[in-house]
């Protein structure tokens, strides 16, 4: 069996005979291999989630139950969609659509964080809606935004990172003092423009967008902004800057909306800071001895600290994507860098007992790497960096890390009902949560590893940063602006923050 594609997306299996256009098959034995035993991993993930906690946000997978961690969401489901659509299972994606359809209901007394609530249901809707045209997808982003909306209503424009769906009530944790958290503000573009794009509504556009202007106001001339805004002053608090937790997808929307506005001078500014930024992360990289590990520093004040989490390996994806905006020996040095990272990061994975990687590592001179805090729960960002950086260098190295580390998924977090996420990655001790990501992330960009490139091409498609595809819209007129327009469709068949579990 093998697959067609239409608009960059995996359509169906058929019968190889049926095939009319040889070159719409690309033959390779080992990765069709690979991939099939991802998708095999999809189901099981799936299936589990479908036995023991249908409809609920996650599945404790040793308890076999569910908890509904993200207010009755039915976070994993929704997260799923696009993965479902992707791998070709039809009647599992047709039975959650059901489910969104009939069962999704937003009106909760909950309060959502902003951040996890647009990249995991307004991205997953989304994306679903771009792959099937089914405006039940569409409807459902629309109104889950227009409960977000009110978080925006500050005196700078920065959001409150929290609010009550059913209310509407904004607020900001207790545990930030009263600030906004950099990547909790500043990664609701994609999504946010996407939905303006699909409705025809600018509203959505027009709160994230403000979100950059005001950030632009207090942009530093490195480009590293602390983590800590205030959304009435708009100015940054004394605090930590970092490329991992509550910094890091800033950074890599920057360059996404610059991707997502097809590179017009109407988006243009998001890749100038995007660059400055890059230059910022570039003075924090410092190498390890004896055996020459790229790392990325967090700073504090004037102060470095040599640690470096598992979330910061998303960075050498993001490195290698926008290198190709730069000139000639730019690009060079900036891709160089991604894989020498990329290297760092595949061995955060091998240098543990059970081959996964900690949530996060110390460099000491003379001693290489150390594991901190050292549980895995499941997280997607050192394989979501070599999709990338197979995908834009052709360098098969890259699918046999991948393949390593699904392997070590397999042997350590794969049980009867489920995956779960180690309690601690050098005892191999597991936890009881299968993360709404794992199904979302890690085992989309592993499928997709192991898939042609042309399969949800980088052309036709950017991923927002719980790798949700959204459709880049062709620009028209003289204005650059992006305009929803008639396009090939992809039919139904008939789709970052973890806590440690």
């Amino acid at each position: 069996m093998v697959r067609l594609r239409k608009a960059g997306i995996l359509l169906e299996e058929i019968p190889a005979t049926e095939i009319p256009r040889k070159d719409l098959v690309e033959i390779d034995p080992i990765n069709n291999e690979r991939r099939e035993k991802v998708k095999e991993a999809m189901l099981h993930a799936w299936n589990s989630y479908v036995k023991y906690a249908w409809g609920m946000d996650e599945l404790q997978p040793q308890s076999k139950n569910g908890v509904n961690s993200f207010g009755g969401l039915g976070a994993t489901l929704v997260d799923s969609l696009d993965t479902l659509y992707i791998m070709g299972l039809r009647d599992e994606f047709q039975k959650a659509r059901d489910w969104v359809a009939e069962s999704l209901s937003f009106d909760k007394d909950y309060d959502a964080s902003v951040f996890e609530t647009t990249i995991r249901v307004v991205g997953g809707l989304l994306s679903a809606y771009d792959m099937s045209d089914d405006k039940v997808f569409l409807e459902k982003a629309k109104d889950i935004a227009d409960r977000l909306l009110p978080a925006w209503d500050t005196t700078s424009g920065i959001p409150y990172n929290s609010i009550n769906l059913a209310h509407g009530r904004a607020h900001n944790f207790g545990w930030t003092n009263g600030d906004s958290i950099l990547a909790d503000s500043g990664t609701e573009q994609l999504e946010f423009i996407a939905l303006s794009q699909r409705t025809g509504d600018p509203k959505y556009q027009l709160k994230a967008e403000n979100v950059i202007r005001q950030l632009q106001k207090i942009y530093p001339s490195d480009g590293l902004l602390p983590i800590y805004i205030n959304p009435q002053s708009g100015q940054a608090s004394y605090s930590t800057i970092t490329f991992g937790a509550m910094g890091d997808s800033f950074y890599e929307y920057l360059l996404k909306v610059w991707i997502q506005g097809n590179k017009t001078e109407s988006v243009k500014h998001y890749r100038q800071m995007w660059e400055t930024s890059m230059e910022g992360l570039i003075s924090l990289t410092r190498q390890t001895t004896p055996s020459n590990y790229t790392y990325i520093c967090e700073k504090s004040g004037g102060s470095l600290s040599h640690k470096m989490d598992e979330l910061a390996c998303f960075a050498p994806g993001m490195l290698a994507l926008g290198a190709s905006g730069y000139g000639p020996e730019k690009a060079k040095q900036i891709m160089n860098l991604a894989e020498e990272l990329a290297r760092t990061c595949y061995n955060f994975y091998q240098t543990t007992p059970t081959k996964l990687a900690g949530e996060n590592y110390y460099f000491h001179a003379e001693q290489d790497m150390n594991v901190g805090t050292s549980w895995n729960i499941l997280r997607p960002e050192t394989v979501e960096s070599l999709m990338y950086l197979w995908r834009l260098t052709g360098n098969k190295t890259y699918q046999d890390w991948g393949w390593d580390i699904f392997q070590a998924f397999e042997k350590n977090s794969r049980i009867a009902s489920g995956y779960v996420g180690l309690r601690d990655v050098n005892s191999g001790e597991k936890d009881d949560k299968m993360q709404t990501f794992f199904l979302a992330e890690t085992l989309k960009y592993l499928y997709l590893l192991f898939s042609p490139p042309s399969v949800v091409s980088f052309d036709e498609w950017v991923f927002n940063t719980e790798a949700h595809p959204l459709r880049i819209v062709p620009t028209h007129g003289s204005n650059g602006q992006s305009i929803e327009t008639a396009r090939p469709v992809v039919r139904p068949f008939g789709r970052k923050q973890g806590k440690q579990g």
